[in-house]
């Protein structure tokens, strides 16, 4: 069998070429770590760089200023049309203060619910009744994100939207793995947030909504553990209730999927 410098002259290779082929597979031969290094180092860079994304919100200063900036969006940009303000007040202020530390990827938001063990890596769920502000917080946020290139910005989604997709699609992909445009099997999902689930189900053009919302809740959680990207939700129904809108006949794989999510409860009054 011809060696490497062999094959290489026979291809028209320069001795130099050959030379530096050599001492290269020489070096690797005496020190494979210095390959695994390399790889590992490239590994720890990429994630550093992921990091840049985000603002230290554990410098005081940096948390104020990112607070008045949602605060500013709410009221200039979110509510702006329908001529109202965003109030603060004891029934959103703690969790306001948690999405922010949470969507810039801050360790203090861990701190805020300590009883709750809510995880950064984790889903929101926004629990309520109706307009207690839950699709509007998930609006700003969005809004905020998006202004700030921050990478855990999301779309926000309707069942409704979500069902006239379908209508004419006939599947989920734009909101699930986005692989419609891809070459090969490179999917592109996205982070996003599918508001109001639970409400209804209905027949739409003879689909049921509750059996594609199963089957977005579903693609998700598998976006979620291979893929990192987020579905963030919002609903009117209890713990309880989604539990029981929710079980299937594979024992509850569903409902114990709501364990990745933080549950948060928005209560009081409907705000509109």
């Amino acid at each position: 069998m011809a060696s490497i410098s062999e094959v290489m002259q026979g291809q028209g290779f320069t001795p130099e070429q050959i030379a530096q082929v050599e001492e290269k597979r020489k070096r690797d031969a005496v020190d494979p770590w210095q390959t695994v290094q390399k790889i590992a180092d490239k590994a720890f860079r990429d994630m550093r760089n992921a990091r840049k994304g985000f603002p230290d919100l554990t410098d005081p200063k940096t948390y104020q200023a990112h607070s008045r900036l949602v605060i500013f969006l709410a009221n200039t940009v979110c509510l702006a049309p329908q001529r109202r303000k965003f109030i603060i007040d004891e029934r959103n202020k703690d969790i306001l203060r948690f999405l922010l530390y949470y969507f810039n990827d801050c360790p203090l938001a861990e701190e805020v619910f300590p009883d709750r063990k809510f995880k950064l890596d984790k889903n929101i769920m926004l629990m309520g009744g109706v307009g207690v502000g839950k699709t509007m917080m998930m609006q700003i946020f969005s809004e905020y994100l998006r202004r700030t290139d921050n990478p855990n910005f999301f779309h926000n989604l309707s069942v409704t939207q979500m069902v006239n997709y379908y209508t004419l699609h006939n599947n989920l992909d734009l909101y699930t793995y986005n692989e419609d445009s891809s070459v090969g099997f490179q999917v592109k999902p996205v982070n996003v947030c599918l508001n109001d689930i639970g409400l209804e189900s209905r027949p739409f053009y003879g689909m049921d909504t509750k059996v594609l919302t199963n089957e977005f809740l579903h693609a998700r959680n598998e976006i979620w553990v291979h893929y990192g990207k987020k579905a963030h939700i919002t609903t009117n129904l209890t713990v309880e209730e989604l539990q029981e809108a929710f079980k299937d006949e594979f024992g509850g794989r569903l409902i114990d999927r709501f364990k990745t999510y933080n549950v948060i409860e928005m209560g009081g009054e409907s705000r509109r």
